[in-house]
């Protein structure tokens, strides 16, 4: 629907397409638009891979926020993967009512997309005016904090009352927070990274893609075993201790991202 609907808006794309016009309606092969570098195909296909790479790598704001995406992202394929037989062995539910079981990831996915929709742009703009009109990419971040703090007591919610044999509807309430926190998070990280990197923000986004889709691969493949040997208890709380490790980043990029993308630790132009 995007593709169909929405107009394109970025400027080297717009230039690229008038100067193909002009080409063919001069008949001069020579015209070049003033943003194009004279990069050919094998060298835009080396950037595109190299970049993200190179982004990941040695950009901390990169690297650290797509890491935290990444497991909050690898938490919501292994809980996937535990809760049919969690509710199947432990609450006796059937296996065409397993699937309801999903409705708290799902209602709490759509919650935090309509908070964080809600909310972005506004805090960016009041944190603006308070900053004598000046907006700053790290102004995302203050959601991101918020939801740093409700991914963990989902995690801790939903393991603790599936380990007591709680009322099934608390372990659903538990991942229903769960999918509060990570839209909120998915949506201040990408949005974030689009503000911070601007020219390179597709390259920052790839990166972060890549290691998510990877962790959120490998990572459901440790639940099985995980919770044999640790129980719902102790499994999901291994996964909301490492979650709560990560609650000061938010805070500490906003406090200090802009100084780490001035001092240019990292060079992503190739």
């Amino acid at each position: 629907m995007a593709f169909v609907f929405m107009r394109e808006t970025y400027a080297y794309a717009l230039l690229d397409q008038k100067t193909k016009r002009l080409r063919k309606e001069t008949g001069n092969p020579k015209l070049r638009s003033v943003l194009d570098k004279g990069t050919t195909t094998k060298e835009l296909f080396s950037l595109a891979m190299v970049r993200p790479t190179k982004m990941l790598l040695f950009a901390p704001i990169v690297s650290l926020l797509s890491l935290y995406m990444a497991l909050v992202y690898g938490y919501l394929y292994l809980l996937f993967t535990a809760m049919p037989t969690l509710f199947e062995k432990e609450y006796n539910f059937s296996s065409g009512s397993v699937g309801l079981s999903y409705l708290g990831i799902g209602t709490g996915s759509l919650i935090g997309l309509v908070i964080s929709g809600a909310t972005s742009d506004p805090l960016v703009r009041y944190l603006a005016k308070k900053n004598g009109g000046e907006r700053k990419p790290e102004y995302r971040l203050p959601l991101m904090a918020a939801a740093c703090l409700i991914i963990p007591a989902g995690l801790f919610l939903f393991g603790w009352t599936a380990e007591n044999k709680s009322h099934w509807i608390l372990p659903i309430i538990g991942t229903s927070f769960l999918g509060v926190g990570m839209i909120i998070v998915f949506m201040c990280i990408s949005v974030y990274l689009v503000d911070a990197y601007l020219e390179y923000a597709a390259s920052a986004i790839a990166a972060s893609t890549v290691l998510r889709s990877l962790v959120g691969a490998l990572l459901p493949l440790a639940g099985g075993s995980m919770y044999k040997s640790l129980g719902y208890g102790w499994g999901t709380s291994v996964l909301g201790f490492v979650a709560a490790a990560a609650i000061p980043l938010p805070v500490i990029f906003f406090k200090y991202g802009e100084r780490i993308r001035s001092r240019n630790l990292f060079d992503v132009k190739l």
